[in-house]
C-alpha cells in the first residue's frame, strides 16, 4: 500500500460567477521512503495540491487516502491528530516562536500531543543532535544563522516520529552554502532515517537532489519523472 495515494482530487473555488479550478483531477501514489520534488508556476496547483496532501485542506472532490486513514472521509476536527502523527513540516520562513529557544521550539509539537514534560526534552535533545545542533539547544532564533534556524525547524518536524516531511520552499531565504547545508541534511534524513521527503520549489538545483520530479501546469500533473539525485555536498544556485 502507497504512503500517499490520491485519487482523481479536484479542488473548486467560487470567486463570485468564476468557478476556479486549483486541481482538476489529480492522481499521484507516493511510496514510503521517496524523495519526491514538486514544482510549477505560481496558479499551478502545486501549493494546493500541497495543502491537501499535508491535511489543511481537503479536495472538493476525489479520494486521498494518507497511510492507511481516508481523509477525504475523516473530520477535519480530527485531522489536527493525523497532522500531529504522520507529518511534519519545514516552510521557508522557519516559523520559529522568537522568544523560545531552539529546544522549546522543537519541544512544541510534542505539547500538543500532550507528551510528558521529560520525555519532550529527550525528544527534543535527540533532534536537535541529529540536525547538529545539540549545543546551541539554548540560543534564541535571534542567536543562530538562516541554516541554523531552517535546521531547528527541521529537528522540530522529527520529534514526532512522522514518516513524512513537507518542506515548503525550505531554501527561499538562504544562501548558498546554507542551502547546501540543508539539502544534505534532507538527503540524509531520507537516505539514513527512511524519512518520505515532499518538497516545494521553484529552483531546478534544488529539485535535483530528489529522486522523483512531479510538475504541475494549469491544475494538472503535467509530468511526473523518476531522476538520478545529486549527491550531497552538489552545487546549488549562486544568489
Amino acid at each position: 500500500m502507497a504512503l500517499i495515494d490520491t485519487q482523481n482530487l479536484y479542488k473548486i473555488y467560487q470567486v463570485g460567477d468564476v468557478e476556479v479550478r486549483a486541481l482538476n483531477g489529480v492522481s499521484i501514489s507516493i511510496e514510503q521512503g521517496e524523495f519526491v520534488a514538486v514544482m510549477g508556476p505560481s496558479g499551478s496547483g502545486k501549493s494546493t495540491f500541497m495543502n491537501i496532501l499535508g491535511c489543511l485542506d481537503k479536495p472538493t472532490r476525489g479520494r486521498y487516502i494518507l497511510d492507511g486513514i481516508d481523509v477525504t472521509a475523516t473530520d477535519l476536527s480530527k485531522l489536527a491528530g493525523v497532522r500531529n502523527r504522520k507529518i511534519g513540516f519545514v516552510f521557508q520562513g522557519f516559523n520559529l516562536i522568537k522568544r523560545t529557544t531552539a529546544i522549546e521550539n522543537v519541544e512544541l509539537p510534542m505539547i500538543y500531543n500532550h507528551t510528558p514534560a521529560a520525555q519532550r526534552r529527550k525528544k527534543a535533545l535527540e533532534a536537535l543532535e541529529a540536525v547538529g545542533l545539540a549545543q546551541r539547544a539554548d540560543h534564541l532564533p535571534n542567536q543562530l544563522s538562516g541554516g541554523q534556524q531552517q535546521r531547528v525547524a527541521i529537528a522540530r518536524s522529527l520529534v514526532c516520529d512522522a514518516p513524512i516531511i513537507f518542506a515548503d520552499e525550505p531554501t527561499g531565504n538562504l544562501d548558498t552554502k546554507m542551502s547546501l547545508e540543508v539539502m544534505d541534511l534532507f538527503t540524509r534524513l531520507n537516505q539514513e532515517m527512511g524519512k518520505t521527503i515532499i518538497l516545494i520549489t521553484h529552483e531546478p538545483d534544488i529539485a535535483q537532489y530528489a529522486t522523483r520530479l512531479i510538475k504541475f501546469k494549469d491544475g494538472l500533473k503535467i509530468s511526473d519523472e523518476r531522476q538520478t539525485p545529486c549527491s550531497p555536498s552538489c552545487s546549488v544556485r549562486e544568489d
